[in-house]
């Protein structure tokens, strides 16, 4: 049995293969292509335990190399760094570290998505690009009509008679051939939007945890489909806490003796989770909201609506995680004009 290390990049990728009692047995550097894994597995046999720390590819890797027999894992990337630091880090030291903990079973693997969860994922993060740029073009507008004292709304400006109010209004033509451009782009998205939005929804109605999932307050039917997709099987996290982790939504924590001090997020997680749990958390600015007072007490005491933004968001994920642990109906914890505590939680119906 060989135990190989790799330490993929864009134009090359170093490799180190260990025997079980921890002799080198061979290494050096492969193109990063698929000439250059059938060459390494060719030179290192069938027989082969691999490692490769997670990074673009890395899945198409992992792939590969499985075809041709190996066994290989996608180590995470930071944990690899807190489990092995080093003094000296360069691709063929990595190659030879990565090699070590798979050789002694230490690889701080990643789960992987199947294909099918992958294709959904990126349908989802393709519609939530184009969504974004939207959004940016929107803000564009706004940003251009506020030079000149203007607040119209969007929908107005898409009017056949926009131009003339523009310039009835006393905005140059310079400008208004800008937030022409702008609304050009926004219906060219709205276009490639919608057939997206027609493509999800029925994905959406017939995914039960998507529909589990939309019955928490800010979340709809895609929304939800973002969630249950980014999550994958709820079960691989044995806690809220840990799938609050997961998203990067946890404060840092610095501790030294008996003083601690929550920081800033992590971030150290999935980016699109944690964007849908702070998306779903937007509404908490209404007072029918479950979470409004937590909204409220955050805000009123940093002074930010952000911070209070991202306690709502955490509140989220541990309704998503209990929705989806027991598969029951999200319920709050209590009626919506009862006084509760700022930080009081959620439970599910029966």
């Amino acid at each position: 049995m060989n135990y190989v290390g790799i330490d993929w990049a864009y134009g090359r990728a170093a490799w180190c293969a260990m025997a079980e009692s921890g002799e080198v047995r061979g290494e050096g550097v492969i193109p990063a292509d698929e000439d250059g894994l059938a060459r390494l597995a060719l030179e290192c046999g069938r027989e082969v335990k691999g490692c490769v720390e997670m990074m673009s590819g890395a899945i198409w890797v992992k792939d590969q190399l499985e075809l041709a027999g190996w066994e290989v894992e996608i180590a995470h990337a930071r944990k690899v760094r807190d489990v092995a630091p080093l003094a000296c880090k360069t691709d063929k030291v990595d190659a030879r570290v990565l090699a070590e903990l798979c050789r002694r079973e230490l690889v701080p693997a990643l789960w992987i998505p199947s294909l099918e969860e992958r294709a959904l994922r990126e349908r989802l993060k393709r519609r939530l690009h184009l969504v974004r740029l939207r959004t940016s073009a929107k803000n564009r507008v706004f940003g251009l009509l506020t030079q000149w004292g203007l607040r119209i709304p969007c929908d107005r400006l898409r009017a056949t008679d926009a131009m003339e109010l523009l310039e009835t209004r006393g905005v140059p033509a310079v400008w208004r051939r800008s937030v022409a451009e702008a609304l050009a782009v926004i219906e060219l998205l709205d276009e490639r939007i919608a057939p997206l939005d027609r493509e999800l929804g029925p994905l959406a109605r017939a995914d039960r945890r998507a529909s589990l999932l939309s019955t928490i307050p800010g979340i709809g039917p895609v929304l939800g489909l973002t969630i249950a997709a980014e999550i994958g099987d709820v079960a691989r996290f044995s806690s809220a806490r840990k799938l609050i982790g997961y998203s990067g939504l946890a404060p840092r924590v610095k501790q030294s003796g008996q003083r601690s001090r929550s920081g800033e997020l992590s971030k150290a997680g999935s980016r699109t989770l944690r964007f849908a749990a702070v998306e779903a958390a937007q509404g908490a600015w209404r007072e029918t909201n479950p979470w409004h007072l937590l909204y409220a007490d955050v805000k009123a005491r940093t002074g930010k609506a952000n911070p209070a933004k991202s306690a709502v968001a955490r509140k989220v994920l541990i309704a998503c995680w209990h929705v989806l642990s027991r598969e029951q109906p999200f319920k709050p914890s209590h009626p919506r004009n009862d006084p509760v505590p700022a930080s009081s939680s959620s439970f599910l119906a029966a």
